[in-house]
Order: structure tokens, then sequence, then C-alpha cells
């Protein structure tokens, strides 16, 4: 029997919309008729394009109901003034009504990665709840809300952000009783001016952490003392707990271990070890694996269950996957699509993570960091020493801040470059050999995504039934 997520009522109560007719929500709520499924509640969101004109689809899709904002047809709907503000209404009182304990993470790089991990382990543990894929901007954290059943234990909600003034709101629409902050670092400067920006705007995670909550910092950063000072002043009553390699930090990497497939991370949480192996390579993923145990921990289970509840964990698709293809010609090459996002942080933790895998020749297919504002050139051409260090002997470029790397990269060093991502298909096609290994990695606008799943058709019509891949053969805003 499907359980009960609205019924129409409650929805009229929370939003003060008015229902044509009564109707429950048994299955949950949608922005997109292409994944809406049967029971759903269809909420339309005016964006890009106007919700309203797919209501109709929607209920031809199976929705139970509509939430909608001038007059429809098709099926019974409840009729506001705005839809994002009843939608956000909506994830609020679904937020009252429900006991979980509620976690935030925010970050310039791997806060995806730590919301995945805490959702691994909260489903261990009992009835969970996170964002899909990276809902994390001002319809996606009320969306993930609203789809919160009233009987999840443990939540987890991605906070991101573009410009200043977006993070405080969100997280007040929360509530968190643990707030994380991953890292901070040089993405979005074009929206916020300066990476001190981006420090403030980032502890606004805080601002709607609840009292006596607890406050997760990296311990190597550089805004470490910035951001604890800040913290504590949003929320005086709340504990402050770090995580990183310091000797002082709550959670204490002890020790990174790669194969150059899996990764075998020690940490040490307040005296208790645990040993936690996973389906990524690159030192950076023990940060992230040290901030997911630490804030589990805070919710009533021992570091060792975490631990065992975290272990085979995988990246999700663009987030550091590695994959066998099969060539056209005959044998196979490793992709590692970490094409989903990028800033120079994250770039430069990617090609680390590169260097440490084993195979054959190391390629990389670099698109645009977008977004980061006057210093753009000089991190594009920065990433020269990273590239070299990493061992890549063949390197592909897309985009016109990358042509200006192209210039600062070791003489010798074998590249090609275009425009776009999708002019760069020949020259990467050529140049695959088997046993090769190769990165692609670039800000979502950039198109570099799309390369990654060309690589896969191409490879799936070459060779149809012989695509080998698992979680390491099978791993919008910031």
């Amino acid at each position: 029997m499907s359980r009960l997520l609205w019924a129409s009522e409650d929805i009229e109560l929370a939003t003060g919309g008015m229902a044509t007719a009564p109707f429950v929500v048994t299955g949950g709520v949608s922005i997109d008729t292409r994944t809406l499924q049967p029971g759903d509640l269809f909420v339309a969101l005016t964006d890009q394009r106007d919700g309203h004109d797919f209501v109709e689809a929607a209920f031809k899709a199976g929705a139970a109901g509509a939430l909608v904002s001038k007059p429809v047809t098709g099926g019974p709907v409840v009729q506001v003034d705005d839809v994002l503000e009843a939608l956000t209404a909506l994830g609020i009182a679904a937020r009252i009504r429900c006991g979980a304990v509620r976690t935030a993470v925010t970050g310039s790089a791997g806060k995806t990665s730590v919301k995945e991990m805490l959702s691994q382990i909260y489903a261990s543990f009992g009835p969970s709840h996170s964002n899909a894929k990276s809902f994390n901007n001002h319809w996606g954290v009320p969306l993930t809300l609203a789809r919160m059943p009233e009987d999840t234990q443990r939540a987890i909600f991605e906070i991101g952000m573009n410009t200043p003034g977006e993070i405080a709101p969100r997280s007040h629409m929360v509530r968190p009783q643990i707030g994380i902050i991953t890292c901070i670092a040089a993405a979005h400067l074009e929206g916020l001016g300066s990476i001190e920006a981006i420090a403030l705007e980032k502890s606004d995670i805080f601002a709607g952490l609840e009292a006596g909550g607890t406050i997760i910092l990296p311990a190597d950063d550089v805004f470490l003392d910035f951001l604890a000072d800040r913290a504590r002043k949003l929320c005086p009553t709340a504990n402050v707990e770090t995580f990183g390699r310091s000797a002082d930090a709550t959670a204490r990497i002890v020790d990174y271990q790669t194969d150059g497939r899996t990764s075998q991370i020690t940490v040490d949480v307040v005296g208790q070890s645990a040993t936690v192996t996973i389906e990524a390579v690159g030192e950076h993923w023990a940060s992230n694996v040290a901030a997911a145990l630490l804030a589990a921990s805070q919710t009533g289970r021992s570091v060792a269950e975490c631990a065992l509840a975290l272990s085979g964990y995988a990246p999700p698709p663009g987030r550091g996957t590695a994959e066998t293809l099969a060539l056209p010609s005959g044998g196979a090459f490793t992709l590692i699509d970490d094409a989903y996002n990028a800033n120079p942080a994250s770039m430069r933790a990617a090609l680390n993570s590169l260097a440490q895998r084993t195979g054959g020749r190391r390629l990389a297919a670099l698109g645009d960091m977008r977004e980061i504002g006057s210093t753009s050139l000089a991190e594009h051409v920065a990433l020269a020493g990273p590239i070299a260090q990493a061992g890549v002997e063949g390197i592909f470029l897309a985009g016109p801040e990358m042509q200006r790397l192209a210039e600062a990269l070791p003489p010798g060093l074998p590249q090609a470059s275009a425009p776009s991502a999708d002019q760069l298909w020949n020259q990467l096609t050529k140049a695959l050999k088997d046993g090769d290994l190769l990165l692609i990695k670039g800000s979502n606008a950039s198109g570099m995504g799309r390369l990654a799943d060309r690589l896969r058709q191409w490879s799936a019509e070459a060779a149809p039934g012989k695509m080998d891949s698992g979680p390491e053969e099978t791993a919008r805003v910031s």
C-alpha cells in the first residue's frame, strides 16, 4: 500500500491555496513531467519555461494533483498566488511535521560527494531523505523539503549559491541541527567578487542552525578561524567540530592508501578509529570521508557503524566515476568522468587523482572553468603545473579559456584544442588507444559531460554487449 505524503487539505493549509477537488499524494513532488511518477504532486514552477504548459501532460502521466497559480484543466489542483512561494511554504510544513535530524552541507568543492556519502550512511539506519542530484538552489531546497516523508529519521540537504544572499534563506528553510562547510575555494568569483566573500556567504549555512547544534568545519582551510568566529556569532550555543589532517581535528585523517582503483581511508574521531574503502581515487576523498563520518556520528550512531555503512561508496555520475569502455579498433580505455562541474580546486584534485591511477597513458580532456571572474586567465594558466605533475601524456582542451592554458603547457606535450567540447570529438577519438586513462572535466556549461556521454555511446555502438562498466568500472550551483 502506498503511503500518504500529502493530502490536498494539508497543502491548502500550508500554502493558503484553494483546492478544486480533494486528492491525496502517494508518490513524490515533481517539477518535470519526464520523470513524474503516478501519484506525484506536480508543481508548475516558472523558470526557463512555464510549468503550467505541462499540467495536462502531468495528469496524463498519473499526477495525483497539481500546485498552480492560474486555472488549468485535466485534474484536481491547489491554486495559489505564487507557485514558488507555495512550494517553499509546503517545504517548511514538511520540516515542521517531521522529527528528522537534519544536516546541511555547503562548500566550494566536495559538497555533493559529502551529501551522497551521508545519504548512504543515513539510509542504513532507517528512513532517510536527501536532495536528488544537486537540487540545491532556490527551488531545489524547498522541493527537497516538500518531498520529505513524515517518518524520516535522518535527512541531508545540499545548499548552494551563485551570488550573495542565497544561502541564509535556504538554511532558515532547513533549520539543520548539523551544518557542514567542506572547503573554501575560488568558485563563483564572478558572482561573489573575492574568495573572502565566498567564505562569508558559505558561513551563512549556520544562519538557520538550531540552538545547540553542531558546526563542522575544514581544519586545514586557511579560512578556519574566520568560519568558526562567524559560525559562533550566528549560533552561539553550537559546538564547533573540525575534520582534516590537522592534529587538532575532531575527525583526523590518519592514513590514505590507493591501489589506483579504490581508496582505503583511516579516520580517528575523538579516539575512535575506523577505516573505509571507497570506489574512488584521490586524497581529496579522505576529507570527504572524514566530514561524512564526523557528521553521521553526531546522529546517534557509532563511528564504526557509520564507517561500515559508508564502505563501498562510489561517486555518482560525473563526479569521478571510472568506466572501462571498448574501443572500435579493439581493446579498451578507462573513462574517468568528472565532468559535472569544475573550479580551480576541484580541477587540481582531479588531476592529482589521475596521477594516482594505474594503467596506460594518462590523457586529460579539459573544458573551461566558468564563473571565476577576473582571475579566470590566471587560474586556467596555473593548471599547467598540476598537469605536468600528474604525468599527463596527452591533453585535449575545449573552450576559449582553455586555449590560454595551451600556451603555458610544457614544450613537447602532445595537445589538441577546439573552440568547444563537441568540436574536440574527432581529435580525441583518433588519439585513444588500448589501455589509456582518460580524464574528462570542465564546468557543466562547458559541455564536457556531453563528450563523456558521446564516448559511452560510441563505445556501445562499436562493441554492443561488450562494454564493461560498474562502480569503478561502474565513480548547478556551488
